[in-house]
Parts: C-alpha cells; structure tokens; sequence
C-alpha cells in the first residue's frame, strides 16, 4: 500500500514528478483522475468492487480505470503518477555531435545558412539548435564589454547631465495596479521632462521638471544647476551629456561658454557612457516616480523636493561607503545637521 505523501497533493494545481524527475504538467483543478483520485480508484478496487461500477462512480471509463489498476500493480504507488510525454525515440533529432559543431561554428559569428551547409543540416535546423543556447542572434556571442568604473577626485571636475521623460498623469497607471491588459490609457495627455544633473564625485543631484527639452530649455536649466552647485561650495569645470537635440544646440553651447564649462559628449548608442545619470534616473523612478500612486501631476511634483532633499542629505549610498552624497561636498556637514 502507498501514503498520501507518495502522491502529493495541491488545492487546485498539482505539479506532479518523481524525485529523480523533472517536473513536466500541471494537472488541471477539475481532471477526473487527479492522483488523489487514482488512488481512491485502487482503494475500491482493492476492496473487491467491480471495476465497472467503480469507474461508473469516478465518471471514467472502464479502460482508463483498468489502464491504472494495471500500472499500480505492476509499479506501485509510483505507477499512479503522470508520465513524460516525451517519445521514447526521437529519429529525426538533431544528432550530439552535429550540435555541437553548430554551436561552436557560431561562436565563430558562422550565419546559420553558412553554419547549415557546413554541417548538413537546413538553416532553420540550425536555428532550432541555437535557440534554446542563447544563441539566436550573432551578436550575443560577443563577450559583455568589461565593466570601467571612474571617479573624479573632486566635487564639479563632472557633471552628468540627463532628461526622462515622463507622462502627465491621468490617473493610476499599470505600474502601481500591476494591471496591463484592458488597461485605460490617457492617450494625447501630454509629457513632462525630467532634467537631471549629477555630480561624479559627491553623486549629488539637481532635478528639475520641465515642460519640455528643448535647447533654450536646457541651458536655462543648466545655469540654475550650476548656480544651485555654487551655493553649495561646488564650481562645476566640466560637463558630460548625450547626444540629445538639446545638448547639441547652439543655445546650449553658447551657455557653457558663458559659464567657462567644458562639455563632453557620450559615444552614440552607449548609455553606459553616462552611467552614474542613468542608474540616478532608475533610482528616482523608483523611489519617487512610482513609489506610490499619485492622482494628478501635480501631486507628483509636489514630492519631488522632499525625496530630492532625503536623497541628497540622509539617504546611504553604496557607492560611497553608505554615506549620503553631501558628505563628500565641502560643506556637507553642515547641510546634514540642517537636515537632521
């Protein structure tokens, strides 16, 4: 005889394997023959009741209640289990070997075409191959760029300068529902801009939200960033950007001269250039753009100054030995008494 334990069993759902298996189905909450129900099958069968009447009982027919009364006295309770449905053979499978070579000519960026000919196998047999290995597009057999992490040794030797754009809200979003399908959209609401300027050293933010990011737009901001560094004991000297319409503007280039700020330009298509502004922007996403729900737009901005303050002024940073960004500023001590 067998426990319940040698089945298993799940309100609903069953995921049903041995322990030398992976699991392979799920069997669904209103099968007929859950194992709980093969086993009520054998318990009356093993009572001497007619195996007619017990699949009557059960809503099966009287081969399927035979076809497991068989297997539970040929393999015990294990015979009460799902099995794989894998085929026992598979001719036409792609061979070990031919496998092999597929994938080793692609990590020598071979196409699949080429790869196919090679081996003597179709493009698409290929393909199939390299699919489950990650390797479907040539590209990712290319080492991961080494990581290049830089620090300047002072406050304003860098600043990083970036913009989000974020929609205007008109009501809660998918974000905080976690609801995405049949989701109502505010379509034509609009846009804000959210202008971000980072220090390298201290990791010491200016935010501002902004109608757009256009290039009077962001030499406006610019001037104010910079300002706002000055007060804090901070002369900025350089400046780094994308490539961003409104970085390459004359408006913004006239500015910079204005202030004597150097400016330098990311490589195209390499976000991680501008790193520091890139992982500050998914830190404000998700510490204050979508930390809770917010109603209106103007909600939203409302908290920016606050979370901006504490991000600035309390909150650890792991870069920095988990101190907060003023503490490498040369007044930082005293804006961190005035905060606390």
């Amino acid at each position: 005889m067998f426990t319940q334990a040698d089945l298993g069993e799940v309100d609903g759902c069953q995921a049903i394997n041995l322990p030398e298996q992976e699991a392979w189905m799920n069997i669904h909450k209103n099968a007929r023959l859950t194992p709980l129900r093969r086993r009520e099958l054998v318990v009356r069968l093993e009572s001497g009741e007619h195996i007619g009447a017990a699949a009557e009982r059960l809503g099966i027919s009287v081969r399927t209640a035979r076809k497991w009364w068989v297997r539970f006295r040929e393999e015990g309770a294990h015979g009460l289990l799902d099995r794989s449905s894998r085929p026992h053979r598979s001719p036409r499978q792609t061979a070990p070997a031919i496998a092999l070579g597929i994938k080793v000519l692609r990590r020598q960026r071979w196409t699949c075409a080429e790869i196919g000919q090679a081996v003597g196998v179709s493009a698409a047999t290929a393909a199939r191959v390299l699919r489950p290995l990650g390797l479907s597009r040539r590209g990712r057999c290319e080492p991961p760029p080494a990581v290049m992490r830089y620090e300047h040794q002072r406050p304003g030797d860098l600043v990083h300068l970036d913009t989000k754009k974020l929609g205007h809200i008109g009501g809660v979003g998918h974000r905080i529902t976690g609801h995405v399908s049949r989701l109502h959209r505010a379509r034509g609401i609009g846009w804000q801009f959210l202008h971000v300027a980072i220090d390298d050293h201290s990791r010491t933010a200016y935010l501002e939200l902004l109608p757009d990011e256009l290039g009077v737009t962001v030499s406006a901001f610019v001037r104010r960033a910079l300002g706002w560094f000055r007060r804090q004991g901070v002369r900025v000297r350089r400046i780094l950007s994308d490539n961003g319409s409104g970085y390459r503007s004359h408006s913004f280039r006239a500015t910079c001269r204005a202030l004597h700020v150097r400016v330098q330009r990311t490589r195209p298509y390499t976000p991680r250039t501008n790193g520091k502004a890139e992982r500050f922007i998914q830190t404000a996403l998700r510490e204050w753009a979508y930390r809770r729900p917010y109603y209106t737009t103007a909600d939203r901005a409302a908290a920016l100054p606050r979370w901006l303050e504490h991000y600035n002024c309390a909150r650890p940073h792991r870069g920095l030995g988990s101190h907060p960004p003023v503490s490498r500023l040369p007044n930082g001590n005293n804006l961190m008494l005035a905060h606390s």
